[in-house]
C-alpha cells in the first residue's frame, strides 16, 4: 500500500512537470530520481503548484495550509534549489523551474551531504543518456530549439565582430547582467561520480539576474563581479569549451561552458546532429582546402567530432588525407 501511495504522489509530480513544454517522460528511473529529491509529502504539494511565479498566499490557498507552515515548506524547498525564490516590492515569490535547465542541474551544482549525489548521478545518466526520451523531448520536440550556442569572440576578425549582434555574445550577457553567480558544472560533476571526469574546469557554470540571486542566497552559487566572470569566460576559451545558453534574446539566465565529453548540450549535438538539437551561431566552419596544411588541429579541437580525416582521392594532390566536415 505504501508503495502505491508513493507512486501516486510521484505520478502527480510527473504530470505537473509535463505541463511544461519540455516535459518529463514517465519512467521508473524518473520516479527514483524524484524519491531522492522529494519525500512523498513534498511531491504531493509541489504537484499542485502553478506554472507561473506565485506568492505564499497563493500556495497557502492551494495547499489549504496556514501561511506560516506554507512559508516554511516553500523556504525548505528553495533551500534545496527545488524552487527559485525572489522578492518584488517586499512580496516574496516562488517558482518551480522545469527539470532542465532547472532543479535537475541545481541538485549537482554544489557538493551536498544530505543527498546521495553518486546515486543521483547514475540515475541522471540512465534517464538522460541511456533511455533518451527526456533528451529527445528536450532538444528535438520543438521547431524552436531550447538552447543555443554563443560565438567564440576571440577567434573572430574585427570585420566579423561588427556583424555580430549583442545577444550572440557571451561577453554582452555578462556585462549587462544585474547579478552574476558561479556554480559547479552539473554535467562534469555528474560524470565525475561516474568515473569519467575530464580536466575541464568544474566551477565555471554561470547564472544571471534573479536565478543567480536565488542560487546564491541558498549557497548553490557564489556571487562574482563582471571582471571575474570575464576571466572565467576566457578560461573557458583556453579549454576549448563551448558557450551554450537559453535560446532567448533578452534576460538570459545561464551560460554553460560545455565540453564535448560530458555536457548535455554537446552530447546531444553529437548524438542527434543531423536533427540540429541546438541552435547554432551564424558562423559555421568551412574548410579552405587550397590552403589546408593538413596539421589536424581542427580535427582535435572540434568538440562534437564533426571534423574528420578522410582519404584524398584527388591524384593531383600529394596529401594522402584531407579534412572534411561531416
Amino acid at each position: 500500500m505504501s508503495h502505491m501511495v508513493e507512486k501516486s504522489a510521484y505520478k502527480k509530480l510527473e504530470e505537473r512537470l509535463n505541463r511544461y513544454p519540455q516535459g518529463a517522460p514517465p519512467s521508473e528511473t524518473l520516479y527514483k530520481i524524484f524519491s531522492l529529491l522529494f519525500n512523498e509529502k513534498e511531491a504531493e504539494l509541489v504537484s499542485q503548484l502553478p506554472i507561473k511565479p506565485f506568492t505564499i498566499n497563493t500556495a497557502s490557498r492551494i495547499w489549504k495550509l496556514n501561511k506560516i507552515n506554507t512559508e516554511k515548506v516553500l523556504d525548505e524547498l528553495a533551500d534545496r534549489a527545488i524552487l527559485l525564490d525572489s522578492e518584488h516590492n517586499g512580496i516574496k515569490k516562488y517558482v518551480l523551474p522545469p527539470p532542465m535547465a532547472g532543479f535537475f542541474e541545481f541538485s549537482l551544482m554544489r557538493t551536498r551531504q544530505d543527498l546521495d549525489q553518486k546515486l543521483l548521478s547514475e540515475l541522471f545518466h540512465q534517464y538522460l543518456n541511456i533511455e533518451e526520451d527526456f533528451i529527445k523531448d528536450l532538444f528535438l520536440d520543438s521547431e524552436t530549439k531550447m538552447g543555443r550556442t554563443f560565438v567564440q569572440e576571440k577567434v573572430l576578425s574585427n570585420d566579423n565582430l561588427v556583424s555580430i549582434l549583442d545577444y550572440e555574445k557571451s561577453s554582452h550577457i555578462i556585462k549587462t547582467a544585474t547579478y552574476i553567480g558561479i556554480s559547479m558544472c552539473y554535467c562534469r560533476h555528474k560524470m565525475a561520480h561516474l568515473g569519467k571526469a575530464c580536466d575541464a574546469p568544474m566551477d565555471i557554470c554561470m547564472t544571471f539576474n534573479n536565478v543567480a540571486k536565488s542560487l546564491t542566497r541558498h549557497n548553490y552559487a557564489r556571487r562574482v563581479e563582471v571582471s571575474e566572470c570575464m576571466e572565467l569566460l576566457h578560461k573557458a576559451y583556453e579549454y576549448n569549451l563551448v558557450q551554450c545558453g537559453e535560446n532567448v534574446r533578452n534576460n538570459v539566465s545561464f551560460i554553460c561552458n560545455c565540453c564535448g565529453c560530458c555536457c548535455e548540450f554537446l552530447v546531444a549535438a553529437k548524438k542527434f546532429g543531423m536533427l540540429h538539437p541546438v541552435q547554432t551561431t551564424s558562423f559555421i566552419p568551412k574548410i579552405d582546402e587550397d590552403n589546408c596544411s593538413g596539421c589536424g588541429k581542427c580535427v582535435k579541437a572540434c568538440p562534437i567530432s564533426v571534423i574528420e580525416w578522410v582519404s584524398n582521392d584527388d591524384e593531383t594532390n600529394s596529401k594522402s588525407k584531407k579534412v572534411k566536415i561531416n
